[in-house]
């Protein structure tokens, strides 16, 4: 009988340290993110930058106050309605708390509905812009067109340029871009001579040059991104146009460098500070955490960063870590709508995060997280990026 009571006590004790350890299991459940890029398609000459970027970030550090986190990743194709049906099944299967994504506006805006619709947090990595509820789950990291166009206005307008011919794609970031112009150039005395548009995948573009060489603008500018926005700066050169060429931070990839060649050297872009880290005083914090992606990026991809895009995923995940670690604070758990609330709401209440494009603090009424501290401008010569003071 003292055997049997011996027996049951025993059992009883270990029911209840396997209660515990079930415990501690379900507290130390892993972190999953979804990551949503461009390896096919047009936009691919972001989107590729942009896993390597990840790559970096899984090699900065991949877990979080003990817990593993897992990426699950997709390939959208280029194609927006892709990018909403990865993000469903990544929500609904995979059971991911947030999604970074995607190399391309249009496919941003794609996730930010499914991401509202499942309230789960969304890190653009794309420029895009939602107002009020629409955009209530997302934040946008790279710069806002309104920040970057009125840096290249301000060159312009040093320079002496009057007037200005605009091509950009017949999309979002082709619109953000323009619409900044727009704000920009009145109040510096220049006027906006056209606006000519074309798709990402179009060959070529020389009806709109022709367009805009007729006008003789003192400059040019584009708004649009990667390989792509190499279309028309080539078209301008074969026409021979010898105005100032401006672009905008989208461009910054050795890609568009390799495809523009020759008639791409001399252009004028912003950026981000992580391009020339190196030229940064000591004292800027931008500095440290550039140099410190720039030795992981090295370590994943065993070759140095050469684009602006890998920079934004890295900040994306550093963006992702400080709040993840508030989330987790509220002892909410991961694979539950409490803990993609909490961690919405440290997103969007996130201050003074040093990245590498910028000094990242939001609000819940603001997509963007940048100010004056993201940017520099720089220029195109022998393709390489340099600072321009």
């Amino acid at each position: 009988m003292k055997v049997l009571t011996r027996f049951r006590a025993l059992a009883g004790i270990a029911a209840a340290v396997g209660a515990l350890s079930a415990a501690g299991g379900a507290m130390a459940a892993d972190l999953k993110v979804g990551f949503i890029t461009s390896l096919s398609g047009p936009v691919s000459s972001l989107g590729i930058p942009y896993e390597k970027g990840m790559k970096a970030a899984l090699a900065y550090k991949a877990d979080l106050g003990g817990r593993k986190i897992q990426l699950v990743q997709l390939d959208d194709a280029s194609d927006p309605t892709t990018a909403a049906r990865n993000a469903r099944k990544m929500i609904d299967e995979d059971k991911v708390d947030v999604i970074i994504g995607t190399a391309g506006s249009p496919g941003a805006l794609a996730i930010a509905g499914v991401a509202r619709e499942t309230k789960t947090p969304l890190i653009s990595i794309a420029n895009a812009n939602l107002p009020g509820e629409e955009g209530a789950w997302m934040v946008t990291l790279p710069q806002p067109a309104p920040l970057m166009v009125s840096a290249v206005v301000e060159r312009m307008k040093k320079s002496g340029v009057k007037t200005v011919g605009y091509i950009g794609f017949s999309d979002a970031w082709g619109d953000l871009v323009y619409d900044a112009l727009q704000k920009s150039a009145g109040p510096a005395g220049i006027k906006i001579v056209s606006n000519e548009r074309y798709a990402r995948a179009d060959s070529s573009v020389t009806g709109q040059v022709l367009k805009i060489v007729a006008l003789r603008p003192d400059a040019v500018i584009t708004g649009t991104s990667g390989t792509p926005g190499a279309l028309p700066y080539l078209a301008l050169a074969e026409r021979g146009y010898k105005g100032q060429i401006y672009g905008m931070h989208a461009l910054i990839n050795p890609d568009f460098v390799r495809v523009g060649g020759t008639a791409v050297e001399g252009l004028l872009a912003p950026t981000g500070p992580v391009i020339v880290a190196e030229q940064l005083p000591n004292e800027n914090p931008i500095r440290k955490i550039s140099m410190d992606f720039r030795a992981a990026y090295q370590k994943a991809n065993g070759a140095p960063p050469t684009d602006a895009f890998s920079a934004y995923t890295f900040d994306a995940w550093l963006l992702y870590l400080d709040a993840a670690q508030r989330a987790l604070a509220t002892k909410a758990e991961p694979g539950t709508p409490q803990f993609r609330l909490a961690l919405r709401d440290a997103i969007v209440s996130t201050k003074e995060l040093v990245g590498t494009h910028s000094v990242y603090n939001f609000k819940p009424t603001d997509r963007y997280g940048s100010d004056e501290r993201s940017r520099v401008v720089v220029k195109l010569e022998k393709g390489q990026w340099k600072l321009v003071p």
